[in-house]
């Protein structure tokens, strides 16, 4: 029986080269989903809900294929901080985490219309903040120009140097896509990384 369609339903370039790493074949399709908060929405409940939204609505147009969907939000004390898209909203967010604590909220859904299933899991990562000079914020904002990045914040390059501390169970979660998650949905939803193809 020949392996179920597999699409991710992000345009991200982080959550794409994450997804490669489990060597499936699979296909990009861009989300249209609307990504504003809703009013008092927890950020944690705001990932989850754009996570399964933006699988599902990839689902409606490819019914038969096992979709990806994923969404991180950056929880500072209950706030959600998205991405920055400019220079000055990048250095407000980094300055109101420097020497902070904050949760970054990652959450990952896998739909397939056909086979009726649709789940959903977070993977919070507790990021803690250096306390940041102004010219470390700049010369990082300067190399990194991380504005597509929830909280600024581009662990997997330099900015692995803003930080003082990471827990996880999940060690992609902060980059955009956990893994290990994704695999167990993925067995669930009836494809598993490492049986071999038919």
């Amino acid at each position: 029986m020949p392996r179920p369609a597999l699409i991710l339903a992000s345009t991200s370039r982080y959550r794409r080269e994450l997804l490669q790493r489990l060597r499936l074949p699979f296909e990009v399709v861009a989300p249209e989903v609307d990504e504003t908060p809703q009013r008092g929405e927890a950020p944690a409940a705001l990932a989850l809900r754009l996570a399964r939204a933006k699988a599902q609505e990839v689902a409606r147009r490819h019914p038969e294929a096992i979709v990806i969907g994923s969404d991180q939000v950056a929880d500072l004390d209950g706030e959600p901080l998205g991405k920055p898209g400019t220079h000055a909203r990048a250095v407000t967010q980094l300055q109101r985490m420097s020497g902070r604590t904050l949760v970054f909220q990652t959450a990952v859904a896998v739909v397939c219309a056909a086979r009726r299933f649709e789940r959903a899991l977070l993977a919070p990562v507790r990021v803690s903040v250096r306390p940041l000079r102004p010219e470390e914020i700049e010369h990082y904002l300067q190399l990194e120009q991380p504005y597509d990045c929830a909280g600024s914040a581009k662990s997997e390059t330099l900015g692995i140097a803003l930080l003082s501390a990471i827990e996880s169970d999940d060690p992609t979660a902060l980059v955009g896509l956990p893994l290990i998650r994704t695999c167990a949905l993925l067995r669930e939803a009836g494809l598993d990384p490492l049986a071999p193809p038919p």
